[in-house]
């Protein structure tokens, strides 16, 4: 049994404390064995009955970039990106408050960092549209599921998400989970090569964080703990 002291907690305190989503990456390779490493961690993640549903593709040099120009050109291509759609609701249909608010806060304090002003399409375009490049990072990641799982296999699969997360700040390495490529998922698909049975739940990049682009600066507000929470005693 692992032995926990005030050092191994405050260790997993800041890995968990100091992951955010960082979009702007540096080329640094990250060797593979880093990498497997990392998903040896993450599996550790529980899943009912142990039934481990995640499938990972690591996807680095040329068959990533190959990936990104496919994606790219759809995306910059209107007709052809309306033919594109997500394959589950990732948002809600309604959008209420609080979380319109937080997605719209979010949404702009990223915008005013990079100095895109409303209305300004074009920029906003082009800065949805590096999700579609991993943000530079020199690894990608993308996570399929068997279609026979059902919610509950989803609910582990977030968990074997944070995992990886977590586990990639232990080793100073920062991540950015992407939901944008599910649009994209036909394209995904077929650049893995994987059967009609599995579905795309969605990407990440890997890497070493840039330091200098000041979209990493943005760290995401959270409510306090006694805004969420109700003790029944």
């Amino acid at each position: 049994m692992t032995l926990i002291s005030p050092d191994t907690t405050a260790a997993v305190d800041a890995a968990i404390t100091s992951r955010h989503s960082m979009r702007a990456f540096l080329p640094t390779e990250v060797p593979r064995q880093t990498i497997e490493e990392i998903l040896a961690v993450a599996a550790r993640a529980p899943s009912g009955t142990n039934t481990q549903p995640w499938q990972v593709h690591v996807l680095t040099g040329g068959f990533k970039r190959e990936l990104s120009a496919k994606i790219l050109a759809a995306y910059d291509d209107p007709a052809v990106a309306a033919t594109h759609t997500e394959e589950y609701a990732y948002y809600p249909t309604e959008w209420r408050s609080p979380y319109i608010d937080r997605r719209r806060k979010v949404g702009w304090d990223l915008y005013g960092l990079l100095q895109i002003t409303k209305g300004d399409k074009a920029r906003m375009h082009a800065q949805h549209g590096r999700n579609y490049a991993f943000f530079d990072a020199p690894v990608g990641l993308m996570f399929t599921i068997d279609r026979v799982m059902c919610q509950g296999s989803w609910l582990d699969y977030g968990m074997f998400l944070q995992n990886i997360m977590v586990a990639a700040r232990a080793r100073g390495l920062h991540t950015c989970p992407q939901a944008a490529f599910t649009q994209f998922h036909k394209i995904i698909l077929a650049h893995l090569g994987t059967g009609p049975e599995q579905m795309l739940v969605c990407g990440m990049s890997l890497g070493h964080a840039d330091p200098a682009a000041i979209e990493n600066t943005l760290v995401t507000e959270r409510d306090p703990v006694a805004s969420f929470t109700t003790f029944h005693e």
